[in-house]
């Protein structure tokens, strides 16, 4: 297998993702002039996500999810259930496991994908100060985590 090819296809299939759902990262920078030894100013540019949607990003991750290989022992279904407790707690209904599956190697790729989708709605949530909605989607990712151990 040309896994050259694949990892080239896997980061396409991301940045399609990425992309389909409007998640937009720009950096903005202080356009104040810092001066050597003022630690009055952040030193380090601020990156600002614009268009950012919590119920985009989890949709896609339980979508992500349900249409995965079954081989992850539970541990997939269990981050699935912990996606869904945190959309009814932003008022959204997550629900079924879809038939279509896929390899195991593109299905590791997707659970990789969606991880990636929970860690940002995650950092949003400890941002907005939402601890319940925090608990459901660390344990969804440490989930995934666990299920990507499983050979």
């Amino acid at each position: 297998m040309n896994t050259k090819h694949l990892n080239t296809a896997a980061k396409s299939a991301v940045l399609a993702a990425v992309l389909a759902y409007g998640i937009n990262l720009r950096a903005a920078t202080s356009t104040a002039p810092q001066t050597l030894g003022d630690t009055s100013q952040n030193q380090f540019p601020t990156v600002q996500v614009v268009g950012f949607s919590e119920s985009q990003a989890l949709t896609s991750a339980y979508l992500i999810l349900a249409t995965g290989d079954h081989d992850y022992k539970g541990h997939r279904v269990r981050a699935m259930h912990q996606i869904e407790a945190a959309g009814k707690l932003l008022d959204m209904d997550l629900a079924g496991d879809a038939k279509d599956r896929q390899t195991q190697v593109l299905s590791d790729d997707k659970l990789r994908e969606a991880r990636g989708l929970l860690e940002t709605v995650l950092g949003a949530a400890e941002v907005k100060d939402q601890p319940r909605i925090s608990k459901h989607i660390a344990e969804a990712i440490n989930q995934i985590d666990v299920a990507l151990s499983i050979r």
